[in-house]
């Protein structure tokens, strides 16, 4: 049922074609006009995109509002299908954005007030014009939008996110080669690497994934994807990177935002940091109150605004994750740029869909400040791998037990299964296929007597040595059911160089044992009576991941693979252990 104090669909549209928009340097960007077809002037909804404004891909945006009494302006970024300029991402983002938000102010069908909406780019955009605040942006609403391009984006933790940016720049190559003229060149060349060439994001085949070296990625998509190599040149956090990092200036936001978000998307960490910081560090006390924080149990969908329970592997959350999220961001703006609906920034400023229980629920805070972190340690008597090992995971401390040790070959690392992907298959899988292998840990707790919810950051704290002076660490949180399924909640990894410092790398002594900290992101999930923890430790993730070859050398630069041999500590000195965000029931 329509709520009574939200906007009705009552109007016929209008659609102006191409649009055009100077940006302060003279460039030429355009837009499509979704208007409604009546006299008078209307709030306006501003879209940026860099995937086509005509082609529809996630833009939902322009067949719903427009019947409610918004203006819709769908516009394509710079260097992008019908804009004119060069494409690199992120980097012009801040000032067209700024100047978009003040042409689509002045539109004759316009009342001045502009909000901003859209998903993924299309949210990291209005992250970016509001940080210059444009003097007509009254309100915001991104979901899933990357603000944070060295760690989290690019890299996490060192490692590469080779998955998703080769297969996503393969795919944003495609447009820049054919506004040159050279597409014909290349397709056949381009098509050889994608397992599915007539589909967005399609993931590479196998071979491409492991071609070596790395750096050779960029020489293949230098004309049509030029950023790339500059990416895997900048493989340490600097000022390269800090150039388009929004997290430092949180204080220069001043624009109210309804954050979207979910658990098993690949920007989760992004929204989460943008709320956060946007909550304590903007510019005044109304805008500081007016965040709002949704969190989905997807994956990185496209787009969210199409209501599903799945989406997010071979999983069903169940009716009630099956939302009408243009509906709330409809209470969002009309409530900002209308006058209407009421009590909006009075309820709680948090929701979260909490898994296991498959239910919302509304909270004051994240993280939530009822929360008890709760150590649970790694136990073995030194034959933890594989499912069949003798790995434990418990509340007791270790005491003297011996190390668990595996070797891990880069010529054959554990493959990607689900997670916090993008460009492969994503989200919730049975991990007991990957738990076969003898270079993967796995640590299984006790049958649950009672419901535990983990809703919080979780933190793997592993103390462990390499015999090389370099190599890469994951872990992996699992929800083993009754059954034997083993659902994969959250994951992480770390690259050893990059364990105290990501600007200033350095080499591992070998055989010298290190504590590292694997942040493994965010959940809310309720593992249920008669379920049982699982921890997984191992060395790779790919290709989500690049694989460490073990070398020490430059990132990237290495044709050769060398095995490392691995050791996991867990004893009265080294206490490695996943720190859980536990709640109280």
């Amino acid at each position: 049922m329509a709520n009574a104090h939200q906007s009705e669909p009552a109007f016929k549209v209008v659609v102006e074609k191409d649009q055009v928009m100077r940006t302060r340097d003279g460039v030429c960007l355009r837009a499509d006009v979704y208007r409604p077809d009546a006299p008078g002037r209307f709030p306006v909804l501003l879209v940026r995109t860099p995937y086509d404004k005509g082609a529809g891909m996630a833009l939902t945006e322009k067949d719903y509002f427009p019947p409610r009494g918004y203006v819709v302006v769908v516009q394509d970024t710079r260097g992008r299908h019908s804009s004119e300029g060069d494409f690199y991402p992120f980097v012009h983002e801040a000032r067209d954005g700024y100047d978009a938000v003040e042409w689509a102010a002045a539109l004759p069908c316009s009342d001045g007030k502009v909000g901003m909406v859209g998903q993924s780019y299309l949210a990291l955009v209005q992250y970016y014009a509001a940080s210059l605040r444009p003097p007509h942006l009254r309100v915001a609403a991104p979901v899933s939008g990357p603000v944070s391009y060295f760690e989290n984006f690019a890299y996490r933790r060192g490692a590469l996110e080779l998955g998703w940016m080769l297969a996503y720049f393969m795919f944003m190559a495609r447009d820049t080669l054919a506004r040159k003229g050279i597409y014909e060149q290349h397709r056949e060349r381009l098509d050889s690497y994608v397992s599915r060439p007539d589909i967005p994001m399609a993931p590479l085949k196998r071979d491409a994934y492991q071609h070596l070296p790395v750096r050779d990625w960029g020489e293949r998509l230098k004309d049509g994807a030029p950023y790339l190599a500059d990416y895997l040149r900048h493989w340490t956090d600097g000022t390269y990177w800090a150039a388009t990092d929004l997290r430092p200036r949180f204080g220069e936001f001043d624009t109210p935002m309804f954050h979207v978000g979910s658990w098993y998307d690949v920007f989760q960490y992004d929204t989460l940091a943008m709320y956060l910081g946007m909550r304590d560090g903007s510019r005044s006390e109304q805008t500081r109150r007016g965040q709002k924080l949704l969190m989905g149990p997807w994956a990185h969908l496209l787009p969210y605004s199409i209501p599903t329970s799945r989406g997010t592997g071979d999983i069903d959350f169940g009716p009630a994750a099956a939302i009408e999220l243009h509906a709330l961001q409809l209470r969002w703006f009309d409530h900002f740029l209308k006058g209407i609906g009421d009590g909006v920034l009075e309820e709680p400023p948090v929701r979260l869909f909490v898994m296991g229980e498959n239910r919302w629920r509304d909270e004051n805070e994240w993280p939530l400040a009822r929360t008890r972190y709760t150590e649970m340690f790694l136990h073995s008597g030194g034959h933890a791998n594989s499912l069949e090992g003798d790995g434990r995971l418990g509340p007791a401390r270790p005491g003297e037990e011996p190390a668990d040790r595996y070797v891990y070959d880069p010529n054959d690392p554990v493959p990607t299964r689900g997670g916090t992907a993008l460009g492969l298959k994503a989200g919730v899988f049975d991990q007991r296929e990957i738990e076969q292998r003898q270079d993967v840990l796995v640590y299984t707790g006790e049958t649950l007597a009672s419901d535990l919810e983990v809703t919080g950051p979780v933190t793997m704290i592993l103390y462990a040595a390499s015999s090389a002076p370099d190599t890469d660490f994951t872990a992996k949180l699992c929800d083993v059911r009754p059954d034997g399924y083993a659902q994969n909640i959250v994951e992480g990894v770390v690259r050893a160089r990059f364990r105290d410092s990501l600007a200033a790398p350095s080499p591992i002594v070998p055989e010298r044992v290190y504590e590292y900290r694997l942040d493994l992101w965010a959940t809310s999930h309720l593992f249920k009576a008669g379920h049982r923890l699982r921890l997984e430790v191992s060395s790779s993730n790919f290709p989500r991941y690049d694989r460490n070859p073990n070398t020490g050398h430059d990132l990237f630069a290495d044709a050769e693979l060398a095995r490392a041999h691995q050791s996991v500590f867990h004893d009265s000195g080294y206490g490695s252990r996943v720190v859980l965000p536990v709640i109280p029931r």
